[in-house]
């Protein structure tokens, strides 16, 4: 059995990205070479590391998560809570960018 190499896609890589997190506080960030995304709530930073830059063909410089608490809504006078989300802000390499419009070649 082969070992892995650094850049190879795992399976796993797709679990751990679910989506580009897309409002206007993370595109002001994108002028500051960072991209924001939705991660799995039980991604650390490393994995999130691993999984941009083997999905992406990018080099990334940092990670940084978040942890949004769901909020407490009604409906029909019912009351709920919104599910957790976790995000995280990846900063890439100088002359590296990811355009999140396009999705995953």
């Amino acid at each position: 059995m082969a070992k892995k190499q650094k850049g190879d896609i795992d399976i796993r890589h797709y679990d751990v990205i679910v989506a580009p997190h897309i409002t206007e506080k993370a595109t002001l960030l994108s002028e500051q070479n960072a991209v924001v995304f939705k991660v799995a709530n039980d991604a650390t930073k490393p994995e999130i590391k691993a999984a941009v830059e083997a999905l992406f063909n990018v080099k990334v410089l940092g990670v940084n998560t978040i942890v949004q608490k769901g909020k407490t809504k009604k409906w029909k006078g019912t009351p709920y809570t919104r599910s957790d989300m976790k995000k995280a802000i990846v900063t890439l390499a100088d002359g590296q960018s990811i355009d999140v419009t396009t999705g995953i070649q």
